[in-house]
């Protein structure tokens, strides 16, 4: 293969290497029309290419946002949202040395933390990413399905019009706040080509937002699948959840009554929701609610292990040091003292070992270290360590993203 290099997307190759990421993932040329759409949205900051003989043969692109960590601090954050190598030029280290480029230019801006979702899991550990937060998928039977009486109740759900969706629910969802450890801020780029053109008005989607005493507090974007055939002509349509943020459980309830109460459904189908999200438990009969699945729902990166660590918060428990093994950012290799009080670099023996993954899947609580431990991912030097760390990383709410970038 004739040697290729690996740079900075320019302006002019902007276009280029959206239609490679494109072409890599099984999507259509991107046509002019589209282009028109998208292209403010896939801006050359923050994004690397591989090219030969000048032509784009492997890309990786980022942008910056935050994300939510246990105890609630906003953490920056580098969101990879498109990855592709061209179909020709697999297996040859293009991506390898596009992933390395850019940690090593995550790290060169002090970001801490690195995430994506990651289209084929087993990539990614490798370049230091861990499956840090899941996500599940439900099904709720129509009609059957009903909220218990002593669900929470109040306030009024509205429908908005396209015009409304697109200009509306950006700014709800900056007052709603990222209420789970995972959550990341949506910036601007990101809602026309995610949010826009499902709800705008050549989108299917339709959005219902909820609002109480202190005004709108959640919302809800939802299309509809006709399930009609010719055996079956009678059966209702099936609303698909695509997006739902709620800033208080009388807000969630109410959105979710008014999902249970479309005429002419026969399921509600919601995918990447909160694995905990008390769903099943709101209806008079839990089993009218099922799981169809568990996702990983956020892969997560730290590029600055020592700042990630410390801006965390922890519950109460002694100590438990860490030996960190990080083979692309070796700066990050050490030990690191974890407590309530926070986290440091130290020379104290470890009393436990992993990898950088192992601590991304750490690091929000969605993994205990017990079963990292049993999974053969935690080096166990010190066995009553592990129930320590068991309690240091714990969250009282399980980590979720809910997020599409």
């Amino acid at each position: 293969m004739t040697a290729f290099d690996v740079r900075p997307v320019t302006e002019d190759e902007r276009r280029p290497t959206y239609d490679l990421l494109g072409r890599a993932l099984h999507s259509n040329r991107v046509s002019d029309t589209t282009w028109a759409r998208v292209g403010e949205s896939w801006p050359a900051a923050h994004k690397f290419g591989v090219f030969e003989r000048g032509a784009p043969i492997g890309i990786t692109s980022s942008f910056d946002t935050g994300i939510a960590v246990p105890g609630g601090r906003v953490l920056p954050l580098a969101a990879v949202d498109g990855v592709g190598v061209r179909a020709d030029r697999t297996r040859r280290g293009v991506l390898s040395a596009l992933m390395a480029a850019q940690l090593a230019e995550f790290a060169e801006r002090g970001i801490p933390l690195a995430a994506l979702h990651a289209s084929e899991p087993t990539i990614y550990g490798r370049f230091g990413y861990g499956s840090a937060a899941l996500a599940k998928t439900v099904r709720v039977a129509r009609p059957a399905a009903r909220l218990h009486d002593r669900v929470p109740s109040g306030g009024e759900v509205r429908m908005l019009t396209p015009e409304e969706a697109v200009k509306e629910i950006p700014g709800l969802y900056r007052r709603i706040g990222l209420t789970r450890p995972g959550m990341i801020e949506r910036p601007d780029l990101w809602w026309p080509t995610t949010h826009d053109r499902h709800v705008g008005p050549d989108g299917s989607h339709v959005v219902a937002v909820h609002s109480g005493p202190e005004g709108d507090d959640g919302y809800v974007v939802y299309d509809t699948v006709d399930t009609r055939t010719l055996d079956d002509p009678d059966a209702g349509a099936v609303l698909k959840v695509r997006d739902l943020h709620a800033a208080n459980p009388v807000a969630a309830a109410g959105l979710w009554r008014f999902l249970l109460s479309v005429d002419l459904v026969s399921a509600v189908h919601a995918r990447h929701r909160p694995v905990d999200e008390p769903l099943a438990a709101m209806l008079t009969d839990h089993r009218h609610a099922r799981t169809l699945d568990v996702e990983d729902d956020l892969w997560l990166r730290p590029v600055d292990v020592a700042a990630a660590l410390d801006a965390r918060t922890y519950r109460a428990a002694e100590p438990v040091v860490l030996a960190v093994t990080d083979r692309i950012l070796a700066a990050n290799t050490g030990h690191y003292e974890v407590g309530p009080d926070g986290a440091r670099r130290t020379d104290a023996a470890a009393d436990l070992a992993l990898d950088v993954d192992t601590l991304g899947m750490l690091y929000l609580g969605q993994w205990s270290a017990t079963a990292l431990a049993q999974a053969g991912r935690v080096e166990v030097r010190d066995p009553a360590a592990v129930a320590r760390a068991d309690e240091l990383f714990t969250t009282v709410t399980a980590p979720w993203n809910g997020t599409l970038f």
